[in-house]
């Protein structure tokens, strides 16, 4: 068996997964590995996604484990046996995993919420405004890197393409609306690129105004991808050193509740087309 050097995030979810499964029957790597028949490395190896598993080893894996949930089982079936090689299969080597990890979660999700206090959501984003916030960056990225980097954020736009696009909620405060990262007709640009998205049915852009009373959740960024089943939905939030993918059952029930909360006090998705409308026309 030839293991692999570079587990992809999704792969990594599912050995993730399949820990949790163990861990919850109360038995240890050797006892799963007699029940399945091989050793007990190699089941290490299965819950570090360094080594891959079929569909028949993986059922018999959940039945060992007392498993009933027949959809989540169905889904890491289907996440097990996936042989998509992603767009972002090319920036290997190029960009950081994170960006890649982060590319292929969204292609595989079901929806996506968004909330952003500083930027644009990425997806949302034009080509000049994300040049000008990668160009930020300190130290300062290699040219090469940073149109890597730009070229990656567009190519997240597939999300909304094709015949079923994604169903995408962004939640946005006011002050990533005003603050220029660029000039005013990046600015300008960009609103209206906002607004084009906006007007599509499967994008609910919703604003958080600055004179919004009892408002402290400015901490609230993140990024929710919803799974197939609600067991593998995922929360990614930026830190200091880069991307964190939150997956904890308790976690994502916090982080629900949260956007839900956040969500409830934004205005309504025509009030906010009309509030980046008329700052757009401030600029």
């Amino acid at each position: 068996m030839v293991l692999r050097s570079e587990p992809t995030g999704r792969q990594m979810r599912l050995a993730v997964e399949l820990r949790r499964l163990r861990d919850a029957a109360g038995l240890t790597a050797r006892e799963a590995a007699a029940l399945l028949g091989v050793s007990a490395p190699q089941i290490s190896q299965i819950e570090a996604g360094l080594a891959g598993l079929s569909e028949k080893r993986l059922r018999r894996l959940a039945a060992h484990y007392v498993c009933a949930d027949e959809a989540f089982v169905d889904a890491l079936v289907a996440m097990a046996t996936d042989r998509t090689r992603g767009w972002w299969e090319e920036y290997r080597g190029l960009l950081p995993t994170p960006f890649l990890d982060l590319a292929e979660l969204e292609h595989h999700a079901t929806f996506l919420r968004e909330v952003q206090f500083l930027y644009i959501p990425g997806p949302l984003q034009t080509e000049d405004y994300a040049r000008a916030v990668f160009a930020y960056r300190i130290p300062e990225l290699p040219q090469e890197e940073l149109e890597a980097r730009v070229r990656h954020r567009m190519q997240r736009k597939t999300i909304f393409e094709g015949p079923a696009p994604m169903p995408y909620e962004a939640v946005v405060h006011e002050a990533a609306l005003r603050i220029m990262v660029n000039d005013r007709a990046t600015s300008r640009a960009q609103l209206a690129h906002l607004l084009e998205f906006s007007a599509s049915e499967h994008v609910t852009v919703r604003v958080i105004p600055f004179d919004l009373e009892g408002f402290a959740g400015a901490a609230s960024a993140m990024t929710y991808a919803g799974g197939s089943v609600p067991r593998l939905d995922t929360v990614v939030r930026d830190g200091p050193h880069g991307a964190a993918f939150i997956d904890s059952e308790a976690q994502l029930t916090a982080f629900r509740t949260l956007f839900h909360k956040v969500e409830a006090v934004s205005l309504a998705p025509e009030r906010s087309r009309d509030f980046i409308h008329r700052l757009a026309k401030e600029l």
